[in-house]
């Protein structure tokens, strides 16, 4: 087992994404997975049916434990759905100083609202500025920077937008663009990569973006540069993907474990 990863984020019922994907994917690439969560939700693979989220001070509490016992080789920030969870989670981060990787989530795959309006400011000011990474999809750009993301081109500039917001890097992912291939795109100081691959054909997409947030976070835990997490990131989300099991009725879960086999 190499690299501990502590996880702050909701809990998806359903099994397929948040906290649930999050320890499956740490996992599933040898790392040791801990977790604060920030809310519950009842959810399965049609919507989000109801969310209940944690007082801000118990949230805070768990950070703060589990910093102080087992510590933290790399720290994966999910679903936070408050103004007063983010500020309460940014606190208890306050003398933590390792790989920070920050996904914005705003919107569950079904559509269900994982984020309160009011709270995407304090995001920005609080917890996106002090990343090493961002892994914002086209929404949650949108929503970040006020732009319309339509091609590979807008998703650069968009990035860049963030970018000055303070972080490291930003990882743009174009899985929601109208195309045959995902394009997503690293956007840093130095300049931009391109990670591109055909696009997959399914419903089969539940809990990917917590699942490729988390796969970084655990490479950048084992020691991984940020271009090698990723790399490795998104062949295993491609791999859970394409081994899915098919389960539900509407975007199903990804096949985390056996993913873990091959990549």
């Amino acid at each position: 087992m190499d690299g501990r990863v502590l996880i702050v984020a909701g809990s998806d019922s359903g099994g397929g994404a948040g906290i649930q994907a999050d320890i499956k994917t740490v996992s599933a690439l040898g790392g040791f997975a801990a977790t604060a969560v920030t809310a519950l939700t009842a959810q399965d693979t049609l919507a989000v049916h109801e969310v209940f989220a944690a007082p801000p001070g118990f949230v805070a509490k768990q950070i703060t434990v589990v910093l102080d016992d087992i510590g933290a080789d790399a720290v994966k920030i999910g679903m936070l759905a408050s103004a007063e969870i983010i500020a309460a989670v940014a606190q208890a981060l306050a003398s933590y100083d390792g790989p920070l990787v920050v996904d914005p989530v705003m919107v569950a795959t079904s559509g269900g609202r994982l984020l309160a309006d009011d709270a995407v400011d304090a995001l920005k000011t609080l917890l996106i500025g002090r990343a090493t990474v961002v892994t914002p999809n086209i929404p949650e750009a949108e929503v970040l920077t006020g732009m319309v993301i339509r091609t590979p081109d807008d998703m650069a500039v968009a990035g860049q937008a963030i970018l000055e917001l303070g972080p490291q890097a930003v990882l743009m992912k174009g899985g929601h663009l109208e195309a045959s291939r995902v394009v997503d795109l690293l956007v840093t100081a130095d300049g931009v990569m391109r990670f591109e691959n055909a696009k997959i054909v399914t419903e089969s997409t539940h809990g990917t973006g917590c699942t490729l947030s988390s796969a970084i976070a655990v490479g950048l835990a084992q020691g991984q540069s940020l271009p090698q997490a990723v790399t490795r990131a998104r062949d295993y989300v491609l791999a859970a993907i394409r081994l899915a099991p098919g389960y539900g009725r509407g975007h199903g879960p990804l096949n985390h474990v056996d993913a873990g086999k091959v990549v």
